[in-house]
């Protein structure tokens, strides 16, 4: 007994960890107000647009209009928090929150707020968190020490849980004794204390030594990368996957309240505290499970034991039981979310991290989205017990994707990027929006290994794809077969120069190792060439020759 105490004491421990770091301490602590806000803001927003409608529909949206941007902003809002500092854009999505809480808060109270009108505002609030969310995830790497950051994230999700158990019920109270008008204020303020935590925040912002992307470019680098990298791509279908299946619980809830307890309004709600209340000590535990088991091994377990979660709920017509079913899920959900959230972090270089976060948050509701429709669906036509035994199944299905789509161990994942500071030789007038850009290389390798050779070489193709290069391909000299050309394009010569940066030292080994089959040692011929080379030439033999400035390789 007094074993299992010090063990649960460790954990606890270890759990907490983050929070003696100064800076992660106050933006988590910060964070709790903001979560605790948005809760808030949706129990007063549902609650005024029953005043303002007497439509259901209406009052369903409420909820869709807070969460669409999340679905909507996330990818560009990751794309945008790579290209600048991260702890400006976390501002300008917490000061956007605010401003706009502050402006329905006005007009409710001048009394001119209208149906459409209020969902305008939840939209506008909801892309404001949208655009801070994946800034703030990406950056709590850079407050805490390595070895805290999965339970930092764990503590992320802790947050909002915690608001979550809490934060309807409070609101409710609010709105009850003051009003919607009250709940909407008290959402504006809550976001200042997050907004002042980050604009203290002392962050080292190291700048690239090349312009931003273009927001339509870096969204495409940052899918290509997620696409060509097994262990984010593994981790986003799994997630989806989870999502999809799982979701009975959320969208059936209110049913089974209703429908199997007889239950009200009250026994949803102490349904959801008993969801929180897993979810928050699930996420304890997050740092002693990735040290004690694989993330794989952990979360086909988790999956096993909410399957049999859902069972429970679909057979139980006693609320302690059913509680106990969703106290279940909810720390299965939770820990498996802050597993797969960990992975993709350390799976991710700094480069993209945000941008990775942002296709794990679309894929995450992205499933839970889809499942909740269809399990409706589902319902509508067999009955709630019904649907939630087919959840049950589908989520034991998981386990059994797990041996097809095995996580990676991201302790295994080199992500630090070091690029490479060879100079290029450039003779004519480039600009970044130059292109596109041909790179062909060429070796030299004995027939004898030409086997080990195109094995070597085949591995590049993914460092090409998931770094910025399109349309790889191999080639060999029909009339002299020790000679091979290895051949890709980057849209513009920025692109370019920008792929050059992104190498790690594994892809690096890659390269020698490919470069090794040459038969002149680790010489290779490289040529960069300007496709479609409108410009580099006069338009007529009489014009003038006018030479830009030439961009070449931007060295430390």
């Amino acid at each position: 007994m007094a074993d299992g105490m010090a063990v649960a004491h460790s954990g606890g421990s270890r759990a907490l960890a983050p929070l003696r770091e100064p800076t992660f301490r106050r933006i988590w602590t910060a964070s709790l107000f903001s979560n605790f806000g948005q809760l808030i803001l949706g129990v007063g927003a549902a609650w005024e647009m029953t005043r303002l409608s007497n439509s259901p529909s209406m009052v369903a949206l409420v909820q869709s209009a807070l969460m669409l941007p999340l679905m909507l902003v996330a990818v560009p809002a990751g794309a945008i928090a790579d290209m600048f500092d991260r702890r400006r854009i976390a501002l300008t999505g917490l000061g956007f929150a605010a401003l706009s809480g502050a402006l329905l808060t006005a007009l409710a109270f001048a009394g001119l707020t209208t149906p459409w009108m209020l969902l305008g505002f939840c939209v506008l609030i909801g892309g404001g968190v949208a655009l801070y969310s994946p800034s703030w995830q990406a950056s709590i790497g850079e407050q805490v020490s390595e070895e805290h950051l999965p339970a930092a994230i764990a503590l992320g999700s802790i947050s909002y849980n915690i608001a979550r158990s809490f934060g309807p019920a409070l609101g409710g109270l609010i709105v009850v004794a003051f009003g919607a008008k009250a709940a909407f204020g008290i959402n504006a303020v809550f976001y200042l204390p997050l907004w002042v935590a980050f604009f203290f925040w002392q962050r080292r912002h190291t700048p690239s030594r090349l312009p931003p992307e273009r927001i339509d470019r870096a969204i495409v680098s940052g899918a290509r990368y997620a696409l060509h990298s097994p262990p984010i791509r593994t981790v986003l279908t799994r997630a989806f996957l989870f999502g999809l299946s799982s979701s009975a619980y959320i969208a059936l809830g209110p049913l089974v309240a209703r429908n199997l307890l007889h239950g009200t309004a009250a026994t949803y709600g102490i349904m959801l505290g008993a969801t929180g209340v897993g979810a928050v000590l699930g996420a304890l535990f997050v740092g002693d499970l990735r040290e004690r088991f694989s993330a794989e091994a952990a979360i086909r377990g988790f999956a096993a034991v909410t399957g049999g979660a859902l069972v429970i709920i679909a057979l139980s017509r006693w609320l302690p039981l059913t509680c106990v079913g969703f106290f279940l899920v909810g720390l299965c959900n939770m820990t498996t979310a802050s597993l797969l959230n960990v992975s993709v972090q350390l799976s991710s270089p700094r480069w993209v991290t945000a941008r990775a976060l942002s296709l794990y948050t679309s894929a995450t509701t992205g499933g839970v989205a889809f499942g909740a429709s269809g399990w409706g669906v589902v319902t509508s036509h067999a009955g709630v017990s019904f649907s939630l035994l087919c959840s049950a199944t589908a989520v034991l299905c998981t386990v059994f994707v797990g041996f097809v789509l095995p996580l990676q161990d991201d302790r295994e994942v080199d992500i630090e990027s070091i690029g490479i500071d060879s100079e290029i030789p450039v003779a004519l007038g480039l600009t970044m929006r130059s292109g596109p850009v041909v790179i062909e290389i060429e070796y030299d390798v004995d027939p004898d290994h030409a086997r080990g050779f195109y094995d070597a070489v085949l591995k590049l193709q993914r460092v090409r794809n998931r770094n910025g290069g399109f349309d790889w391909s191999i080639s060999r000299d029909i009339a002299d077969p020790a000679l091979w050309l290895e051949r890709y394009h980057c849209p513009t010569w920025g692109d370019y120069l920008r792929m050059r940066d992104r190498y790690t030292q594994a892809e690096l080994d890659l390269q020698r190792q490919a470069d090794g089959f040459n038969r002149s040692g680790q010489a290779r011929r490289a040529r960069r060439l300007l496709e479609r080379p409108f410009g580099s030439v006069r338009w007529k033999a009489e014009s003038p020759d006018l030479r830009l400035p030439t961009v070449g390789y931007l060295g430390p």
